[in-house]
């Protein structure tokens, strides 16, 4: 149905990066989208998404435990489906195409405005 929400793993070491995302989402600015989770780490990733299934997931690249490669990596075998959408101070080039090639369908750099976030999520769920 056209009402189903979009369900969304945030996934970043930072808390205040998480609750950022998490407050952008259920502000509205984003239509359809619901927090299914959080994760702080890569591994913490994988077992909350084996748990909730996500349908798109922001990902932090710079991690402890895990960092976001491994874990875009290892998503994208558990949950084909889900759309990754990477959120990392990481801007260069090289970074943001071996991510793609892992299976993230997105980019944004932080700092990031929330209209940025907001419009690439959009795409994401497109």
């Amino acid at each position: 149905s056209g009402e189903s929400m979009n369900r969304l793993l945030i996934v970043d070491d930072s808390l205040v990066m998480r609750s950022r995302i998490a407050r952008l989402c259920a502000s509205g600015a984003v239509g359809g989208i619901e927090i299914a989770g959080q994760a702080a780490n890569g591994l913490e990733a994988i077992e909350v998404a084996r748990r909730i299934t996500p349908d798109c997931v922001t990902m932090d690249l710079t991690m402890p435990e895990m960092d976001g490669e491994a874990c875009i990596a290892e998503l994208a075998g558990l949950l084909p489906e889900a759309r990754i959408l990477v959120v990392s101070a990481l801007s260069d080039k090289a970074t943001a195409l071996r991510a793609i090639k892992k299976g993230a369908h997105g980019f944004v750099h932080k700092p990031f405005s929330d209209a940025q976030l907001a419009a690439a999520l959009k795409e994401l769920m497109q």
